[in-house]
């Protein structure tokens, strides 16, 4: 095959310090595997902290503002252009394997969503759909995050498959919820896990289009380490609480920050002020926890990690096996980052530190992409698709607002972007924010507020002084402000080509 085939793998809510090739704490051999042969990019950053906007984001080639789906709940609707319709186009096999999240677990008549109930769970309907689904000539889907309530889909029917006739008892029944009681141990044994599923789908598929001759756009998408924090055994005691470095709140760091920051670290706060709708928001909590707690989330989550390592590196050795090594992109990611203690937060929500919008990000294309190389060149996910379309030949569509870094991949270009922007959007009044984050500075700023954060990411990485209102710094919010209109101006959308004077 001459075409190059393209398989991305990402994980969901990954800190982007969590692979043992850069962090001594954690075993992740495959993937360590994957970072010497390949390029790791220490500056990516997806563009929303939650996973429907971003994930819509690596299929259109478009930030959440301009593709629709702009929060947790939306919808992206179906006539939005994928990536995955010009690869068709042009004569390649496209395969989604486990999460989407394009669509919202509840649908209403006017806005339909095969990832809702009671589809969800019609084991029936998932035997004889596989797409099309966005782009996707193939789709093998699940819901659910460990042992949630949204089970079903083709998950649900590979495990009666595999023998797995009692799976229900793994899983809380359909009240939507998890149990609290259930902690950091799922009885569920490892063979039927979704890790496991993920990657024996993904194997056969590559089998199917190795034998078929046929270029592919192949996503294997893992729900892990996502929270809750569950993990089977023995990977939930593969890690010791006691020896792992846990982040803490720094005392007075949010002194400078804006108000609904500080509000996190109060034991019933109320955000009240806010005067936001009824939905929930993320992040908008008490965020404190026992410390006892806080070690065992860590070395939980750190073992949810490790073990999807193990499936990642079961695609890796079959794609090996197959002959594909040579002619295959591979990309690693995740949707977003997570806190696990960091500021002393937990989860994630509309706080734009590094630890919840830069990701872990590794591309490997032996020959083409420097091999054991670290590089600092600024990426974002809505650069995916532009940047798989131009590797293969195919030239981006217009709508495509995301810029192609094949050459910067390449080693070629020291960079295609010097800023990247970042949105957290849960209704159109004060919980719409932006990030504008270039070089060394990181602005951002909130719809109809006079507060909003500057951090100097050189000099104080740890972002633990906020610049927003120091006066000896007001120079550089007003150059920062004027560089965000900037990237707001350059990254419309211009779907149409200007084919006359008039």
């Amino acid at each position: 095959m001459n075409k190059p085939n393209i398989l991305l793998i990402t994980s969901d809510q990954q800190h982007w310090n969590t692979i043992g090739a850069f962090n001594s704490e954690i075993e992740t051999p495959n993937l360590d595997r994957l970072a010497q042969e390949g390029t790791s990019f220490k500056r990516a950053y997806c563009p929303s902290p939650v996973c429907t906007p971003s994930r819509s984001s690596i299929i259109t080639g478009m930030y959440p503002s301009q593709h629709g789906a702009w929060t947790l709940g939306t919808k992206l609707l179906e006539n939005r252009h994928t990536v995955g319709e010009d690869f068709h186009e042009n004569g390649y096999r496209t395969a989604l394997v486990g999460k989407a999240h394009f669509q919202p677990l509840r649908g209403t008549e006017e806005y339909p969503s095969l990832e809702s109930y009671p589809i969800l769970q019609d084991l029936d309907f998932w035997g004889s759909f596989h797409g099309p689904f966005y782009g996707f000539d193939r789709v093998e889907l699940a819901r659910n995050h460990t042992n949630e309530a949204h089970v079903g889909q083709h998950y649900a029917s590979w495990l009666e498959e595999r023998g797995c006739t009692n799976w229900r008892d793994y899983f809380l029944p359909p009240t939507g919820t998890m149990d609290p009681s259930v902690k950091h141990k799922w009885a569920i044994p490892e063979e039927y896990h979704y890790n496991n599923w993920i990657a024996e789908r993904t194997n056969a598929l590559l089998e199917q289009y190795r034998e078929e001759e046929q270029p592919f756009f192949l996503w294997s998408s893992f729900f892990d380490p996502h929270p809750d924090y569950l993990v089977p055994e023995p990977w939930d005691t593969l890690y010791d609480p006691e020896s792992l470095t846990i982040p803490s709140v720094v005392e007075g760091e949010h002194d400078h920050n804006p108000p609904h920051f500080k509000l996190t670290q109060e034991e019933n706060p109320d955000f009240g002020y806010l005067q936001e709708t009824s939905h929930s928001i993320h992040g908008y909590q008490s965020h404190l926890t026992p410390e006892n707690e806080r070690k065992q989330l860590v070395a939980t989550y750190y073992g949810m990690i490790s073990l999807m390592d193990k499936y990642i590196g079961k695609i890796l050795e079959h794609l090996d096996k197959l002959g594909l090594y040579d002619n295959t992109i591979v990309v690693f990611t995740t949707d977003h980052g997570h806190f696990f203690g960091q500021h002393g937060l937990q989860h994630k929500g509309g706080f734009h530190y590094e630890d919840l919008i830069r990701l872990p990000f590794i591309v490997r294309y032996p020959g083409k992409v420097p091999a054991d190389t670290q590089n600092d060149a600024i990426q974002s996910l809505v650069d995916l698709a532009p940047t798989f379309l131009s590797f293969c030949g195919i030239q981006p569509p217009n709508e495509m607002t995301g810029l192609d870094q094949s050459k910067v991949w390449m080693g070629i270009d020291s960079m295609a972007r010097d800023h990247v922007l970042c949105e957290f959007h849960h209704e159109p009044t004060t919980i719409h924010q932006k990030t504008y984050v270039d070089v060394r500075y990181k602005l951002t700023l909130y719809y109809r507020q006079t507060y909003g954060e500057i951090f100097d990411l050189q000099e104080d990485p740890g972002e633990l002084r906020n610049l927003w209102d120091d006066p000896d710094y007001s120079q550089l919010k007003t150059e920062l402000l004027l560089k965000y209109a900037w990237a707001e101006l350059g990254k419309e959308s211009m779907p149409m080509p200007r084919i006359w004077h008039a």
